[in-house]
């Protein structure tokens, strides 16, 4: 495999897959890269646009950064960079925006959101983004952690934020007339006052974090880790996938939101390799992303394994040309080995690159790199560069080799600076010596592939055993008949919980309740099997596509599924 897997090495390492039997620490196969000087003043903005500015792409050829997948309207690159210059200067000479700002961003996706994004980050300004359709009393709770002086919202979004915190610096709507005059407004008639010079260890944004199993944090991501992440895939990059010699650039369609941490990183790296991103500024709905894709030829887009399942399962993509499309890149959320084949078995053409990452490390720590890593089905890939990681077994604390089981902890320089005040949590998660505990079950095989088992969090505690629901999840979702499932804990007076099944069945199925329990029987361990069935209409999940368990345990202990169970 080349440069993912260099034998001289893995033999220095003296363990199969990086691991050093000496420090009990995986190390990463990928060769390591240079990162500038972390004493050199830099921000992400600045070196995104050197590396694009360095690339082979002509900046000033009128080439789409950015695509509106509802109207197909665009912003060339030369369009695009006038006016997040223009933009950076309103904001900074007139509203006197500095690094010391926080900025809360509450927007739809639209063409306006990338140029604020980068504006900002241009300033040095931290960018808080939130998604635009939290309640009330969720953006209280993240206005407390980020303390904004400015909020970016439409007039859609607002009423969330003027009744409950004072903006100093203001707050402005994306779809008003003022907030266009910034963008038309002439440069000022005294010389541009250049841009302020950013240690690479300051914020760059204050991203929420899922929230599944606890209340939302604010995990600070600075300059330097998104500078570390983007220098990795820049060296290590392959080719990019084209569909045909008339479209030799990558087109990106962005089904997930860049409030998130993987939307929000793709489209910084997006930017960096002079690529367009089609932005999906219309509501999602399966179909409006099936015709996105035949219309701007899209050959790559980021997903979450409940939209892999999607495409596998539906007969609404034999009515488009998805022929363009050469690569998935799934993450957010474990991604089955068997909804994985199901997927390649129907689009044999399109490479599916997994990878795991948290909003705490920025982005992805680990990753498929080319055809043979991504044949490795259920595998979340090797880890990235400059990476170290440690599987330490959560009861005794002792650092595992290749084939056991533990909690992931991983280090280097992706790794977040902490939580926003929450100096409580961020101890509990990063330790003295820079070890972020992600809290999720994993395992290296002997050649450094990490498999994902579950969160140590979600583990179902069936009397003295552990079952992890990822693992019957994937099961389930094989099933011909299951559009879609999750596995929670039930109380149990006996066996203290017991692993329930909610299940999604395919429009017009009949499957019951003890075909469901007989189909996992056959294929797992007495103590794993699925003991309680619910049927509903839809999986709650984040937007990046993690199931929330927390409602479906309320709503599994309710009535509501009573007369269904």
């Amino acid at each position: 495999m080349g440069a993912s897997s260099p034998l001289p090495l893995r033999e220095k390492m003296g363990g199969g897959g990086g691991f050093s039997p000496d420090t009990k620490i995986y190390h990463s196969l990928r060769p390591p890269v240079p990162l500038p000087p972390d004493t050199q003043p830099l921000s992400i903005y600045d070196y995104a646009l050197s590396l694009l500015l360095n690339s082979d792409n002509d900046r000033d050829c009128p080439l789409p950064f950015v695509v509106s997948s509802s109207t197909g309207h665009t912003l060339p690159y030369p369009d695009f960079l006038r006016l997040v210059d223009s933009l950076s200067s309103a904001l900074s000479s007139l509203h006197a925006l500095t690094p010391d700002d926080v900025a809360f961003i509450l927007c739809p996706p639209s063409l306006h959101l990338p140029l604020l994004y980068f504006a900002l980050l241009s300033l040095g300004v931290v960018i808080s983004p939130s998604n635009p359709l939290s309640t009330p009393q969720e953006v209280s709770h993240q206005l407390s952690l980020s303390r904004p002086t400015v909020a970016f919202a439409t007039s859609s979004t607002s009423h969330l934020l003027t009744p409950s915190y004072p903006f100093p610096r203001g707050l402005f709507l994306l779809d008003s007339p003022s907030f266009l005059s910034l963008l038309s407004s002439p440069p000022p008639r005294h010389p541009l006052t250049p841009r302020p010079s950013l240690s690479q260890s300051l914020p760059a944004a204050i991203l929420f974090s899922s929230g599944t199993t606890g209340r939302v944090k604010g995990v600070v991501i600075t300059h330097r880790n998104l500078i570390a992440l983007l220098s990795g895939l820049y060296h290590q990059k392959a080719d990019p996938p084209t569909s045909d010699d008339d479209n030799p650039r990558n087109v990106s369609l962005f089904t997930l939101p860049l409030f998130h941490v993987f939307g929000f990183f793709s489209m910084i790296k997006v930017f960096a390799f002079g690529e367009t991103m089609v932005l999906m500024d219309e509501r999602f709905e399966l179909e409006a992303m099936l015709r996105a894709v035949s219309r701007y030829k899209v050959t790559s887009m980021p997903v979450s394994p409940p939209l892999l399942v999607a495409l596998a399962k539906s007969e609404l993509t034999r009515k488009y040309d998805l022929s363009s499309l050469r690569m998935v890149a799934c993450g957010g959320a474990p991604l089955g080995k068997e909804v994985a084949e199901r997927f390649r078995e129907k689009f044999p053409n399109i490479e599916i690159v997994q990878g795991y990452g948290l909003t705490e490390t920025s982005g992805a720590a680990t990753r498929t790199l080319g055809p043979e890593e991504s044949s490795r089905h259920g595998s979340a890939g090797r880890l990235a560069e400059n990476l170290e990681a440690k599987i330490v077994d959560p009861e005794s604390g002792e650092c595992l080799p290749p084939g056991q089981r533990g909690e992931l902890w991983l280090r280097g320089p992706i790794i977040m600076k902490g939580y926003v005040r929450d100096d409580k949590a961020t101890a509990e998660t990063l330790t003295s010596d820079g070890w972020l505990k992600t809290g999720d079950l994993c395992y290296f095989d002997t050649e450094g592939f990490l498999y994902i088992v579950d969160r140590l969090k979600e583990l179902i505690k069936y009397k003295a055993y552990q079952v992890p629901p990822a693992e019957l999840e994937r099961l389930l979702q094989s099933h011909p008949e299951i559009v879609d499932a999750a596995v929670i804990p039930y109380p149990d007076e006996e066996a203290g919980e017991i692993p329930m099944a909610m299940v999604v069945r395919k429009p017009g199925g009949s499957i019951s309740e003890s075909q469901v329990m007989d189909f996992i029987a056959k294929q797992v361990a007495p103590y794993k099997k699925v003991r309680r069935v619910g049927f509903i209409e839809s999986i709650p999940k984040s937007p990046a596509g993690k199931i929330l368990r927390r409602e479906l345990v309320k709503f599994a202990l309710s009535n509501t599924l009573s007369s269904r169970l």
